[in-house]
């Protein structure tokens, strides 16, 4: 089969190649997926430039989330059938056999039956984005059910299904976007409010406009913590997804004025539990049309440089790689 490889990290352009390997088999508890397209994400290229501290085996297909067709069962494995579509999470984690091929091994868990609803486009964008969007928002539609919610950068592929999966609970959404172009994506994915924060006061705006917030959904902790702080509701929680920017400096008097909680959202230490949740309320939301992809670009398997270094430099809407 084809696929793009790395064995060692470093810049896309020196360690990323294109190869033939053998279709691998799957083993028990595993399935075999023909893949339609995989889903690049920030992740993705963290891991292949050694940010992420982990070191490739002998090789590593590259890209965590994907869409196709299960081509083979391991022993054990039920609840799948050959030829159906799913849709993968986390394909790479701790196995060579990412979605940047045309075939990916994986634990039969982390493929997930596609409804007939959604595209293939959809599902290769799902993955790692969605479950840490339904994940920050406390996992399940109760958790945020009449309350309003502070998304932070919801033109992003966290924060845009951030913004529709509190919607989908019945939650008011307010985003913070950088420019018209993400504000238009935003309020596409169903934002109440959306505010440019290069422009504007944000504290003051959502504090005037809706009052306090109940979940704030954040990507950069940094250089959002004092305005998140001063709009928060008593109980309020901050999630936190990523570490992008400067590090914080907490400002500890809002915070506990509020009894606030600010936690931690990584999906490669989530609980089987939870992603039994998350999963849930997922597959709840694509069956009700509640969730969408952000406008896609696409590229093939051998523009795999290409579409990892469109990431890195912080591409709008989302990028696909076709095998």
């Amino acid at each position: 089969m084809r696929a793009a490889i790395y064995r060692t990290t470093g810049p896309a352009r020196d360690v990323l190649e294109l190869v033939e390997l053998a279709v691998p088999e799957p083993q028990a508890g595993e399935v075999r997926v023909a893949i339609s397209a995989s889903g690049v994400n920030p992740t993705d290229w963290k891991a292949r430039a050694g940010l992420t501290g982990r070191a490739p085996g002998d090789f590593q297909v590259p890209h965590h989330d994907g869409v196709g067709r299960v081509d083979a069962l391991g022993p054990g494995v039920t609840g799948l059938t050959v030829g159906q579509r799913v849709w993968l999470y986390l394909a790479a984690a701790e196995n060579p056999y990412g979605t940047a091929a045309e075939f990916a091994v994986v634990p039969a868990h982390k493929a997930v039956p596609l409804s007939d609803n959604a595209s293939d486009e959809l599902g290769a964008c799902l993955g790692v984005p969605a479950l840490t969007a339904a994940y920050c928002l406390g996992g399940d539609p109760g958790a945020v059910q009449g309350k309003t919610v502070l998304v932070a950068g919801g033109a992003g592929a966290v924060g845009h299904f951030a913004i529709e999966f509190a919607k989908h609970a019945g939650a008011q959404v307010i985003t913070t976007v950088s420019s018209e172009e993400k504000g238009e994506l935003a309020r596409a994915a169903g934002a109440d409010l959306v505010l440019n924060y290069r422009e504007e006061n944000v504290a003051k705006r959502i504090l005037e406009s809706v009052g306090q917030v109940d979940r704030v959904v954040e990507v950069a902790l940094g250089a959002n913590i004092d305005t998140d702080a001063a709009v928060l509701a008593p109980n309020a929680t901050i999630a936190v997804y990523a570490g992008e920017g400067e590090q914080p400096r907490i400002p500890i008097l809002p915070l506990a004025v509020a009894n606030a909680t600010i936690r931690f959202a990584l999906m490669y230490t989530v609980s089987a539990d939870d992603f039994k949740r998350l999963l849930s309320w997922t597959n709840a939301a694509i069956e009700a049309d509640a969730l969408s992809a952000l406008p896609v670009t696409e590229y093939g398997l051998k523009e795999i440089i290409a579409a990892q270094e469109a990431v890195e430099k912080g591409a709008v809407g989302k990028v696909l790689v076709r095998p």
